[in-house]
């Protein structure tokens, strides 16, 4: 039997065959400590620890259960109570840093956790819904109006968090169920992207735990964010992750963390070993604390603070139950020079008390006010407090306009692909021969309508294909695009590569995997969605009949890419080595639309 303290684990460090064990025995201490509440008392908070100049008062209490903040330019601060299923409206007209009379409630919807202010809008988002709603000239919200409402569900992480990037674009962080499996769910562990309006939802980046803080440096644009790394494994592992985060890449979860470590309990899916994952994954810039949970994050850009705090991050600790002593229960600054961080160090600490038996707080939300004090959401006990630079030397007065932060790297990835040829109209494709080629499919014939039980609005399960065999072939590669798609353009629907050159056919309802086992060694690639392998046409409806370009090609050779590729990617290694080439095109509209 395992106790609380010691647990036995499996490893899969390299390639398997059965997958159900590899002989490894791994034992680690597993803690369950959580510090008992404690009463913020005035006395209490003087003791609290700080850089000279600083100091903390409450702004709110008696708010049971403060999470996110988000701040309109006009003063307005709002902050969700998940528990109570509420956002409330806080303001602090007369200057005194506390806010004024009783919290007004301006939103109603269970489980209302993530916030973002957009214009003159207020995003809140639930497990599975995505609202927005006018702000009036008083904080007050208007009527709500629904933009998702199918968001994957929550399992062990179900807070969603969101941020609006320099892009215009929404920015979406999506926790795993688990503690560490494989999803089936590929918009689990991620951050997802899209419009405003919610459209156009794509998968950002993966094999992120559960990313609740995240942000934009002011001086690069280049997005940030702090990853919760896996529980259960000891007191010391694993660190919580910095991870600078870019379009299609995969952060290491839940096989890999940190800086290559692998986890000694799971294993990859279709034979995949830990090796070859670690190489699909990016590792972090910089870890902390194992344990401390990251929370909400926040640039400073404010001009209160000294200069030197602009551009640095601060993050939410909200504290560890799974480590003994307590880490986190601190406010933590991510120090950057010149846009690359340098360190993280505490900034706010000593909400442990009572030699670490109790805290006074657990930290949540953060936000910058417009005079740029930092707000602070504590859940525990239920208090905002307010942090304020009251000596020394501050930021210049004519800073104090916040600057915008540079679009042009999430814009640059955002037209990642887009505009170039299809596959087949490509340089990288050119046949070396002109060894004709033959591809159909069993569902649609040629130039004609895709049922719709294989479009991601039906069963999004691919088509048969079957081709007559080329000559010389040791594998093929087949990518699916919609050249009619608006962006990108084209919209990739599927790459798969290292087919076996000794079949002829791929039956439907193909597996998603990166690598199948069935057929064996077969690997498949991100596409536009982010996700692997085969995403069925989804054309936004009013936007007509969309062409599906299937396209088959031969190969001399087998490729040396890492599952997960792009397209890109798998063009370029195809290059020189193309023998023979098919096609087969499909058309599909939206259900409704002719």
């Amino acid at each position: 039997m395992l106790s609380l303290a010691v647990s036995a684990l499996l490893v899969a460090a390299g390639p398997v065959l059965a997958q159900q064990g590899d002989g490894t025995d791994t034992a680690s201490r597993n803690t369950v400590f959580k510090p008992a509440p404690a009463e913020p008392t005035p006395e209490r908070l003087a003791e609290l620890t700080m850089p000279d100049g600083f100091e903390i008062g409450v702004f709110a209490s008696g708010l049971q259960n403060p999470r996110i903040l988000a701040m309109h330019p006009d003063g307005h601060v709002y902050v969700s109570r998940r528990e109570q299923g509420d956002v409330l409206l806080l303001h602090d007209t007369d200057g005194d840093g506390r806010a004024d009379g009783a919290p007004v409630p301006v939103l109603h919807r269970p489980a209302a956790h993530g916030l973002a202010v957009h214009g003159d809008h207020l995003y809140v988002v639930t497990v599975k819904e995505l609202l927005r709603a006018p702000i009036q000239a008083d904080g007050r919200l208007g009527e709500p109006e629904l933009l998702v409402d199918d968001l994957p569900d929550g399992g062990q992480h179900p807070n969603r968090t969101m941020a609006f990037g320099p892009d215009g674009k929404l920015y979406l962080s999506i926790g795993s169920t688990c503690n560490a499996c494989n999803e089936t769910n590929p918009e689990h562990a991620t951050l997802l992207r899209m419009e405003p309006d919610g459209s156009s939802r794509t998968i950002f980046a993966s094999g992120l735990r559960n990313t609740v803080g995240f942000g934009w440096q002011p001086t690069t644009g280049e997005l940030w964010g702090m990853d919760h790394n896996i529980d259960s494994l000891g007191d010391d592992q694993h660190p919580e992750e910095l991870n600078r985060i870019e379009l299609g890449k995969q952060y290491g979860w839940p096989h890999v963390f940190a800086d290559g470590g692998l986890h000694p309990q799971t294993t990859p899916p279709g034979g995949i070993s830990k090796a070859q994952w670690r190489e699909m994954s990016e590792p972090m810039v910089m870890g902390y604390t194992a344990h401390a949970a990251p929370m909400q994050m926040a640039f400073y850009q404010g001009a209160s603070f000294p200069a030197e705090y602009r551009g640095d991050a601060f993050v939410a600790m909200r504290g560890s139950w799974n480590a003994k002593p307590a880490v986190g229960y601190e406010i933590v600054r991510v120090r950057f020079d010149r846009g690359r961080p340098t360190g993280i160090e505490p900034f706010v600490s000593g909400f442990l008390v009572d030699d670490g038996t109790a805290h006074l707080a657990r930290p949540v939300g953060l936000a910058v006010l417009p005079d740029g004090a930092l707000l602070l959401s504590d859940d525990g006990n239920g208090v905002i407090y307010r942090i304020a630079y009251s000596g020394g030397s501050r930021s210049p007065r004519a800073a104090s306009r916040t600057p915008a932060v540079p679009a042009g790297p999430m814009e640059q990835q955002a037209l990642k692909g887009h505009g170039v040829p299809l596959a087949l109209d490509r340089r990288e494709t050119r046949a070396r021969s002109s060894t004709p080629g033959s591809l159909q499919s069993a569902a649609f014939a040629d130039g004609q309508p895709i049922p719709e039980r294989y479009s991601d609005y039906g069963e999004g399960v691919s088509p048969p294909l079957s081709w007559q065999a080329v000559e010389g072939a040791r594998s093929y590669a087949l990518i699916m695009e919609d050249p009619d798609a608006d962006q990108p353009k084209p919209f990739v629907h599927w790459v798969a590569w290292n087919i076996p050159g000794t079949i002829t056919s791929l039956p439907e309802a193909m597996h998603t995997h990166p690598r199948l086992t069935e057929p064996d060694g077969l690997r498949q690639g991100r596409n536009s969605r982010g996700s692997t392998g085969y995403f069925g046409p989804k054309p936004p409806p009013g936007t007509g009949v969309h062409h599906y370009h299937f396209q088959l090609f031969a190969l001399d050779t087998t490729l040396d890419v890492l599952p997960g590729a792009d397209r890109d990617s798998v063009l370029k290694a195809m290059q020189g080595h193309v023998i023979g080439r098919a096609r087969v095109v499909g058309t599909f509209a939206a259900p409704g639309e002719d």
